[in-house]
């Protein structure tokens, strides 16, 4: 079992910047690939952004490209999403994930079932 809790959100005005952290336990991070995803209010969960247990594969939705870095620490048993120029459109309740991918260390899921374990959420709010 892995145990993920999200901080890190709050309120920042348009083009500002937040990071937010997911810091595990129960097992070490070094295990699993890691995502991030956000759900809107009214609309469905959406993927962000994954990065492989190694820091050797690193993905993005195209919404976010060029403004968020997903990082990670695994001696901290820790993964950052760094959010860069944000938009009232990243308004969202941003979740950690962690999939534990065996021996594929580069491998870093972009849907969410193929996900085992996650965190209750972080809100972030992004006013004009």
């Amino acid at each position: 079992q892995v145990q993920l809790v999200e901080y890190g959100g709050g309120l920042v005005q348009a083009g500002g910047s937040l990071r937010l952290s997911c810091a595990a336990s129960g097992r070490t991070l070094s295990r699993y690939a890691m995502g991030w995803f956000r759900q809107a209010p009214g609309k469905e969960r959406e993927f962000v952004a994954a990065i492989s247990r190694n820091s050797g594969s690193t993905y993005y939705a195209d919404f976010v490209k060029g403004r968020f870095t997903i990082s990670r620490d695994n001696a901290k048993n820790t993964v950052y999403l760094q959010m860069n120029n944000l938009k009232p459109e990243d308004t969202a309740v941003y979740y950690c994930a962690a999939k534990n991918t065996g021996t594929r260390t580069y491998d870093a899921p972009l849907r969410q079932y193929e996900y085992d374990y996650w965190g209750q959420g972080t809100q972030v709010t992004v006013s004009s």
